[in-house]
């Protein structure tokens, strides 16, 4: 459950520096070293809240860290090794295929990229950019996204490597295939069954978001220039907005507490019943082990540490 970070840059015999300790130890609720399986990432950090999502609550699952570190490898995963996307999809048919006979379970899927502040469907590129509107209830709505109806799970694997392949990926010096957006999963289970003694049907909704945040960036560590560089402040700045969202969350309640302002980027609008509201949420946090990277993965660690210090009230199912 910890991480220790040591600084490569000091020296150990700086006489000005003696005293001040060169490790930095962060604590989370799991750990994995470069050994753990898909599988061994998956059981722990997200098989947990499938099961809520049957039950109708919201869940959603971040990808986060510096460009490079394996956070698309993580969610979307290869042929052999699935990642969370087709794992958890799995999990969430088994458990609705075991209630079936007694609930009718309907689950539409939608899979978007946010590149450059401006929202693309992945499942139907050519439809252009979409607009983000608000509904009579509050809820976030995408006009025009393509959601696909289906129970298959290998159907659905199709699509989202169909998907991927459409996102915007462009070579920096920090990683030959950098994702240049940040890519949305979102799947919805809509549960209507009836009550025996009334007879009246009841409706039961969960959300489940699966997020692969584009890397985090130093123009320095990455040389962009010109069209990357403009990619790369828009990546930054929609990452700087969850992360105000995520410091605001975290001291909330405290005697610092914050206007959450979810309002700043497409990211946190979309997301925000997803940090803030009904929802159970995992971050997993990406860090490289090269002692030239120290920097991003400390800025990870402290980022993810804040996550890690937010406290919703998710509300019972009646």
């Amino acid at each position: 459950q910890r991480v220790v970070l040591m600084d490569p840059s000091e020296d150990p015999d700086d006489i000005l520096r003696a005293n001040r300790p060169r490790e930095k130890t962060f604590v989370f609720d799991v750990v994995f070293d470069h050994t753990a399986t898909q599988e061994e990432v998956y059981v722990s950090t997200t098989k947990s809240l499938i099961e809520g999502v049957i039950s109708g609550y919201n869940a959603t699952i971040f990808a986060y860290g510096p460009t490079g570190t394996g956070k698309t490898y993580t969610m979307l995963g290869t042929d052999s090794e699935p990642g969370i996307y087709i794992r958890a999809l799995d999990d969430l048919f088994k458990g609705l295929g075991a209630i079936a006979e007694e609930v009718d379970c309907t689950v539409s899927m939608s899979y978007l990229e946010i590149y450059n502040e401006v929202i693309r469907d992945l499942l139907n590129p050519s439809s252009g950019f979409l607009d983000l509107r608000e509904d009579s209830r509050g809820s976030i709505q995408i006009a025009g996204i393509t959601e696909v109806s289906t129970t298959n799970a290998q159907e659905i694997t199709q699509l989202l490597m169909k998907g991927n392949k459409q996102r915007t990926q462009e070579p920096t010096a920090a990683n030959g295939a950098s994702s240049r957006s940040h890519a949305v999963l979102q799947v919805t289970v809509t549960q209507r069954s009836r009550r025996k003694e009334t007879g009246e049907e009841v409706r039961r909704i969960g959300k489940l978001f699966m997020v692969d945040l584009a890397g985090s960036e130093r123009a320095a560590q990455t040389q962009n220039r010109g069209k990357r560089m403009k990619e790369g402040a828009h990546i930054n700045r929609s990452l700087l907005a969850l992360g105000n969202c995520i410091n605001a969350l975290s001291e909330k309640g405290g005697s610092r507490a914050q206007f959450v302002n979810f309002r700043d980027s497409k990211l946190t609008r979309l997301l925000k019943d997803s940090l803030g509201g009904n929802s159970r949420t995992v971050m997993i946090a990406h860090i490289s082990p090269a002692s030239s990277s120290f920097e991003e993965s400390r800025m990870t660690l402290i980022y993810a540490y804040r996550a890690k210090n937010i406290k919703t009230q998710v509300p019972e199912q009646i």
